[in-house]
């Protein structure tokens, strides 16, 4: 996408969205360089993160919305993934977007996604991105993560993870496996450093589009239909 272009869209589409009666929260995030996890941002990729009343409407949202067409008109490629929440704990600029702060849970099959959210304490941020390249290189080298990127609003101080697993197996033990990972959440509950904080987990209803030429979900959700 051209630079310039998506900038404005930062203003012009929020604009937009909020005009779509099917929407119920949206988050415009630009992301960072190399895994995606770095503070330093990289101008060709972006993202939407919306919530919609039922994956009908986000469906045909993805479809049929103008900020969507704009974005794919203007993009190389697109890649929308379909989620459905399975628990949800903390805020999101003050309100639980996916739950309410119980959540739920329940035995999946297959895919499942995990996404956190926080806003850093700006006397903390240093603290936490000299720790980002470590975590970073953990999830790199995991093989069993499907997909991971690191998005945010703000550069520096409002970030958020994203990453795909085979099963929710493989997501609890890269969690609760010792590592940079574990001494990082430690170091954030003991230091105070989020200001506000959220942790959500997903089912993966589906996906459409290209990342990188392919669709990284499409073997392991045709797997889980053929079961």
């Amino acid at each position: 996408m051209s630079r310039l272009w998506v900038i404005g869209q930062m203003a012009l589409a929020r604009r937009a969205l909020r005009q779509d009666s099917r929407l119920r929260f949206f988050k415009l995030c630009g992301s960072g360089t190399g895994e995606g996890f770095t503070p330093r941002p990289n101008w060709q990729v972006w993202a939407i993160v919306a919530v919609w009343a039922s994956e009908k409407a986000a469906r045909d949202a993805v479809s049929d919305s103008p900020v969507w067409q704009r974005w794919r008109a203007r993009a190389r490629e697109v890649w929308t993934v379909f989620l459905d929440p399975l628990s949800v704990r903390g805020s999101w600029s003050g309100v639980s977007p996916f739950l309410g702060e119980s959540g739920r849970s329940e035995a999946v099959s297959g895919p499942v996604a995990a996404l956190t959210r926080a806003t850093l304490r700006p006397s903390r941020a240093l603290r936490f991105w000299q720790r980002v390249p470590d975590i970073s290189s953990a999830i790199g080298k995991n093989p069993d993560v499907l997909f991971k990127i690191g998005v945010g609003e703000m550069p520096l101080l409002h970030q958020v993870t994203f990453s795909i697993w085979p099963d929710s197996t493989t997501m609890a033990a890269f969690a609760r496996a010792k590592g940079p990972h574990a001494e990082a959440i430690r170091a954030v509950r003991e230091g105070n450093w989020f200001a506000e904080e959220l942790y959500a987990r997903f089912r993966i209803l589906g996906s459409e589009g290209l990342w990188g030429g392919t669709d990284p979900l499409a073997d392991k959700l045709a797997e889980r239909e053929a079961a």
